[in-house]
């Protein structure tokens, strides 16, 4: 009876070492394959972002028909609740939360071409062939230096809160994915968006990097551009004093 009591209380002492085991394990892994290396783990974090990001859109489009709705139904009731919409309605265009029409530009910036062999150019690195975040935002910049009134950046809208970021040469945005070529759309006076590229100091850069490595760059004038309303979730995280 006394090695029987023995056995069972090693049985349980086991089980107890177990879970404790595979609880740590969870707990360092967060849901991940402890061999995965850290670019595994970046891939599968971006794959879940735009997994939600896509199912918000849903949500959101169905929340604004929902609005939409009310919002007819109360017009028709009080005719003080059309005069606030119009009101709101001239900060949703500065907001970038309305489609705007009308001539800009269309740039377009896309990876040098490998050559033959996939042999690099004389002198060249790697992430000299390649797009930049930091070539995107200079475009950006100069976008609105000149006085544009909306841009995309591959159909998706920029609004205040956008971020341009790049993982290697692919294009994160707004928790969506890119790769190049990328395609940039701007409303606004195209002879004033051409001497704000060219007054920039980053755009400057992409373009020593174009004729050294032959990266594109290309501006071309649009005389009927539609761009679409932002329609993504705004969501603000930090916040200063100016």
């Amino acid at each position: 009876m006394r090695r029987t009591s023995m056995w069972r209380g090693l049985a349980v002492f086991s089980a107890v070492l177990m879970g404790l085991l595979f609880a740590t394990t969870a707990i360092t892994a967060r849901g991940t394959t402890l061999r995965a290396g850290p670019e595994t783990r970046l891939i599968g974090l971006i794959d879940d972002q735009q997994r939600r990001t896509d199912q918000q859109s849903r949500t959101l489009a169905e929340l604004q028909e929902q609005t939409g709705a009310a919002l007819a139904r109360a017009e028709d009731l009080d005719a003080g609740a059309a005069i606030a919409r119009a009101v709101a309605e001239l900060g949703a265009s500065s907001a970038g939360l309305t489609a705007m029409q009308g001539q800009g530009v269309t740039i377009n910036l896309d990876d040098a071409p490998r050559e033959a062999g996939g042999e690099l150019p004389a002198g060249a690195r790697p992430d000299d062939l390649i797009i930049h975040q930091s070539d995107v935002q200079a475009v950006v910049n100069a976008l609105w230096a000149s006085g544009v009134d909306a841009v995309t950046i591959m159909g998706e809208r920029i609004v205040a809160t956008s971020a341009v970021l790049c993982v290697g040469n692919t294009l994160l945005l707004q928790g969506r994915t890119y790769s190049p070529p990328f395609r940039i759309d701007a409303i606004g006076d195209p002879e004033k968006i051409r001497a704000a590229l060219a007054q920039s100091s980053g755009v400057a850069l992409l373009l020593q990097a174009v004729r050294s490595f032959g990266l594109e760059f290309s501006v071309q004038a649009q005389t009927d551009l539609v761009l679409p309303a932002y329609d993504e979730p705004l969501t603000l995280r930090y916040a200063g004093a100016a």
